[in-house]
């Protein structure tokens, strides 16, 4: 028996691939423990035998570094990990194909996760996605996701939900939809792609927020010359039944270049009066009037303190 360590170094959800590590190791006789933390810990000193690493963010790479100097011989994988992104956990356990998921290294966590589809018909700058995972394929459907044992509460970290075969994600919506499932869309829908059949297949499921309280639906806004086309979409899912009030608009903010701060205003003031909450992302380090916009919008300030106000 070995003795493996897993260290998530980022991200609040459960880390599918450290789930499927421990799915594996525990299937050949071997002790699994996680831990967040980059240094030793208590169990470390019943000896170690293998140690996995696993950054999402690229922010992250001091902590993935740092793991590296503790544990020299640490596996490390992940788009924040600053390694080899064709790296997989098949790749790591010689296999060709493995979605075996162990829940009990996340005791607390009470739904279920997963993708029914990989890869992403786009190819945004700011993305690893189509690098790492290619053209669109599907994987799983809801019900090799979902446990039995559980809510039917579903989160799809899907990049790209109707970027699989309409055959294939037609039939994730049946099954969302028969089997009576509330899902969280976590990634997000790509609104610039939606037509008036994906919309009507958005409004024929329950869709939540990530903790299931809030009926809402994330999709993304990246820059002024999305306008016409974003509110396109707004418009036919509107027409399905999905109101502007429910969904959250991740605006990806300090990216193109020449941006200007009355740009970024613009397209909020336009989300706000179309009933649509704004999300600022600050894309890149530094950027403080930037950061400092997130927080006036974020914070709700922006009810009660006008941006030059708050600016100054």
């Amino acid at each position: 028996m070995k003795h493996i360590k897993l260290v998530q170094l980022d991200g609040k959800l459960p880390n599918l691939a450290l789930m499927r590590l421990a799915h594996w190791h525990r299937s050949q006789g071997d002790s699994v423990r996680l831990t967040r933390s980059v240094q030793p810990t208590l169990f470390d000193q019943e000896g170690i035998d293998l140690v996995y690493g696993s950054a999402i963010f690229t922010n992250s790479l001091p902590k993935v570094r740092e793991l590296q100097v503790v544990h020299p011989e640490v596996i490390v994988g992940g788009t924040g990990s600053g390694e080899d992104l064709a790296l997989t956990v098949e790749q790591i356990l010689g296999v060709e194909e493995y979605e075996h998921h162990d829940y009990s290294i996340y005791p607390e966590y009470p739904w279920s996760i997963g993708f029914t589809q990989r890869g992403c018909r786009l190819n945004c700058g700011f993305c690893v996605v189509p690098k790492k995972e290619g053209k669109p394929r599907s994987v799983n459907t809801i019900q090799d996701i979902w446990r039995p044992e559980t809510q039917r509460n579903i989160v799809l970290l899907d990049n790209d939900f109707f970027g699989q075969d309409e055959a294939q994600w037609q039939a994730r919506i049946s099954e969302l939809r028969e089997g009576k499932f509330k899902v969280n869309f976590h990634q997000g829908i790509n609104i610039r792609t939606i037509t008036e059949t994906t919309a009507a297949a958005i409004a024929q499921v329950r869709y939540y927020d990530h903790q299931f309280k809030k009926r809402r639906l994330h999709t993304a806004w990246d820059n002024l010359g999305q306008e016409r086309v974003f509110f396109r979409g707004v418009e036919r899912l509107e027409e399905a039944g999905v109101s502007p009030k429910r969904l959250m608009v991740y605006m990806l903010i300090g990216y193109a270049p020449g941006e200007t701060m009355e740009q970024i205003l613009h397209r909020y003031r336009m989300l706000t009066e179309r009933g649509c909450r704004a999300f600022p992302m600050v894309y890149g380090e530094g950027k403080p009037e930037l950061k400092k916009f997130q927080r006036w919008v974020v914070r709700r300030y922006s009810e009660f303190i006008p941006w030059e106000d708050f600016r100054g």
